[in-house]
């Protein structure tokens, strides 16, 4: 048997992530390694932390990149702040505050769960009376833009009732970050994590996250050890510190935040607000190529997340079929529905590099010819 370089096609990727790469972060993968405690690296990193904390609009000190993909991200808050028997509100309205229910189930901590209909947003009435219910809840989670339905819920106002009952939040911004609007520091926002392939358009693998000073006093005066040694964040606090010599945790990826960084870069030039705004401008282009297609959206206008579009699948379209029709003859990758949607919607993305003109333009041409010939 004999073996060869893998040599992948050129996809326009517009599923849910992850998303078109910038040319410019492929570029920047690809220059030399260099060790992660160099002094060039190091100040790299500075510089990254900078760049989050614009992105995440905050001044935490703690804001960094973890490792590992958004999954992880979304652990790291969990298993550092939550500690067995604590008390937790959940908002469940798709397939990622499932996941948050689960992360504090193994933490030994208590869930209590608020529920809405997937494909709406979460319903700050419901987490209000659940906040009177239990007075002693530490934490309120919910996840700002649910990729498995694209609704986007009120992440400022379910803050505010969060803060008035003394819970602190934690936020699921994988989908939300650089895509919409997210305030972390206005809006009170204490732990918060998202993912490096949505709207950075960076290679997957990263989590950037932040953790607000309310969020480190509890990390640092935990009365039980935290369950996973890698996402303890005690222990990386020194090396990201950014203060004098930088203690070893593990082998940073060298070359992934390269990429990081310069997507990053790409986005500070850019402006925060005006990525905001071309990714609700690709979105209504592609919504009004979509209501001519006659293909409707699950969530309602109000409540929309421009940068993963769900739509239903039209009676009698054969899901799988056209989404293989569109990856065979146009390099196209659309996502297929998951948990209660599967086999019902499609989910198209406009994240990041991939929210632009050529690329709307493109999946509509490429959708009326599939489901022409379905």
């Amino acid at each position: 048997m004999s073996f060869h370089s893998f040599i992948p096609p050129h996809r326009t990727l517009m599923g849910p992530g992850p998303s078109d790469i910038n040319p410019r972060v492929l570029s920047a993968l690809a220059r030399p390694t260099i060790g992660h405690l160099d002094p060039l690296f190091v100040a790299m990193m500075d510089e990254l932390k900078q760049l989050l904390q614009y992105a995440f609009q905050t001044e935490n000190t703690f804001t960094i990149a973890v490792s590992a993909p958004g999954s992880a991200g979304m652990e790291a808050c969990f298993v550092n702040l939550l500690e067995p028997g604590d008390k937790v509100i959940v908002c469940i309205n798709g397939v990622f505050g499932t996941r948050m229910r689960e992360n504090v189930v193994r933490c030994g901590a208590e869930a209590i769960v608020v529920e809405d209909d997937w494909g709406r947003a979460v319903t700050p009435e419901k987490l209000e009376t659940a906040l009177k219910a239990h007075p002693d809840a530490k934490f309120v989670a919910f996840v700002h833009a649910e990729t498995s339905t694209g609704a986007l819920s009120d992440a400022k106002t379910l803050c505010a009732l969060a803060k008035q009952h003394g819970c602190l939040t934690i936020v699921d911004a994988v989908t939300s970050l650089g895509g919409v609007e997210l305030r972390v520091d206005d809006w009170g926002i204490d732990a918060i994590y998202s993912g490096s392939q949505k709207c950075l358009s960076c290679v997957p693998g990263l989590s950037p996250v932040s953790f607000s000073p309310s969020a480190v006093n509890i990390i640092q005066n935990r009365k039980t050890p935290i369950q996973s040694w890698f996402l303890d964040q005690s222990l990386v606090m020194g090396y990201w510190s950014g203060e004098g010599k930088r203690s070893y945790h593990h082998t940073a990826p060298v070359n992934s935040l390269y990429a990081l960084h310069e997507s990053l870069v790409i986005l500070h030039n850019e402006g925060l607000e005006n990525s905001w705004a071309r990714h609700q401008q690709q979105h209504q282009q592609l919504a009004n190529g979509f209501a001519e297609l006659e293909l409707d959206f699950i969530v309602p206008k109000a409540e929309r997340l421009p940068q993963l579009n769900a739509v239903k699948i039209p009676q009698g379209i054969d899901d799988a079929k056209v989404r293989r029709y569109l990856l065979n003859h146009y390099n196209l990758e659309i996502g297929a529905g998951l948990g209660d949607f599967a086999g019902k919607t499609w989910r198209v993305g406009l994240m990041g590099y991939a929210a632009r003109n050529e690329n709307v333009a493109l999946c509509l041409a490429a959708l009326k010819d599939a489901l022409y010939r379905n």
